[in-house]
């Protein structure tokens, strides 16, 4: 993918702009570059995200994702999924970005300001001496460990994004505590079911445990409950109702194995989810807690009462 070194602006550090550009082309419809082409499309800028894959942020629930698409579409923003680039060159004061189909078809130019090239991350692990010392590195360039944050060599143990799992900040931390008691002899564990993501568009997606995807390709038997937030009075009143909160549940013991949020303040409404998951709640144990009201909150209430029985004000 030949590009101008002069037009490319890196996802992977803060986006620096002489001027807030009329029209950004982003490559990748993933986290990051959905949440730069979101302040950007707010901003007044014409964003048109170019993502190879069928669906935006993969990672995510089929549902959600979709229902992210809409959003951002409505908010002005233009997603071409199943779209790879060819080519990009700088022309005149802007740039020429190639594309076409992934599956073949026409090729279409499209023109902007500045291109934003964000099409994932990797772990930042050379010249770190770890070939020197004997230390195993995957060809991806992670940290190979154990389960207990150990790698080959006994006595260096690593953590964060340059081993496996999420590169999220909160992950790395708490394998930072879990490491250290592993050390010390106090057997640390992270529980990776229980790591939160959010997506910081506007709105926010927050998701934790399995995907509907996940739980079918896994044969797990299911209970599905979801509640709009244009029927929780906080959302309405804050003039901000768009979005959905999806709990699955398992269908015998009712035990909580995912939850999945647009809306607004998702990332901290996710924190009661990732605490059932934790505890092992069910999604009625969450539906008959008592929530104040007028909040957010209850959001994630209505959506467990729709998971084991239904909810009240819908």
């Amino acid at each position: 993918m030949p590009f101008d070194e002069k037009i490319i602006i890196s996802s992977t550090g803060a986006l620096a702009l002489q001027q807030i550009p009329k029209e950004l082309v982003v490559v990748g419809g993933g986290v990051i570059g959905l949440e730069l082409g979101s302040v950007y499309t707010r901003l007044g800028t014409k964003v048109t995200v170019v993502e190879f894959l069928d669906q935006i942020c993969p990672s995510l629930d089929l549902e959600i994702a979709t229902a992210l698409n809409k959003i951002l579409t409505k908010q002005g923003m233009k997603i071409l999924t199943s779209h790879k680039v060819l080519s990009g060159k700088v022309s005149g004061n802007g740039v020429e970005v190639t594309i076409e189909p992934v599956k073949g078809g026409d090729k279409q130019i499209l023109k902007a300001d500045h291109v934003l090239v964000s099409t994932g991350r990797r772990p930042y692990t050379e010249g770190l001496g770890l070939k020197e010392v004997g230390v195993n590195v995957s060809n991806r360039g992670i940290i190979e460990i154990n389960d207990h944050f150990q790698t080959n060599i006994p006595n260096i143990y690593a953590i964060g994004d340059v081993v496996r799992g999420p590169m999220l900040a909160h992950k790395a931390e708490e394998e930072g505590i879990a490491c250290v008691e592993n050390i010390v002899g106090k057997g640390g564990h992270v529980n990776y079911n229980a790591i939160p993501g959010v997506i910081y568009t506007h709105p926010e997606v927050a998701s934790v445990g399995k995907t509907e995807e996940e739980l079918k390709k896994d044969k797990v038997e299911y209970k599905k409950g979801v509640f709009p937030m244009m029927a929780n009075s906080r959302a309405k009143t804050n003039d901000e109702p768009e979005g959905l909160v999806k709990v699955l549940s398992d269908k015998k013991s009712d035990k909580i194995l995912g939850v999945h949020i647009i809306g607004p303040n998702a990332g901290e409404l996710i924190s009661e989810a990732t605490l059932g998951i934790e505890y092992g709640a069910a999604s009625e144990d969450i539906a008959r807690t008592c929530h104040a009201h007028p909040t957010l909150s209850e959001a994630v209430k209505e959506a467990c009462m729709a998971t084991y029985d239904k909810a009240i004000h819908i």
